[in-house]
């Protein structure tokens, strides 16, 4: 343990930050996983909404500092490259 006290607090802070971001992780994940299952269901009105919601919270995530833009751009591009493949067959 930090004997300094502004140590201390940037150990509080830092745990903070860490569930906060766990959190958030954890919501990217679930949006990008229910996109993935509409796909896998094949009805166009479903995997453009959940494409929306996904690319959303990836659009906040990186807002809010939890992932690099480029990370967010790249899979909104792979989730926007499934989603056209889905409508065209």
């Amino acid at each position: 343990m930090a004997n300094i006290k502004s140590q201390i607090k940037r150990i509080k802070t830092n745990e903070k930050a860490q569930l906060r971001n766990k959190s958030a992780r954890s919501a990217i994940k679930t949006a990008i996983r229910r996109f993935r299952d509409a796909l896998a269901a094949g009805d166009q009105k479903v995997i453009a909404d959940e494409l929306r919601l996904a690319s959303k919270s990836l659009d906040v995530a990186v807002t809010k500092g939890v992932i690099h833009a480029n990370a967010a751009a790249n899979k909104k591009s792979a989730m926007a490259k499934q989603a056209n493949k889905a409508v065209v067959r």
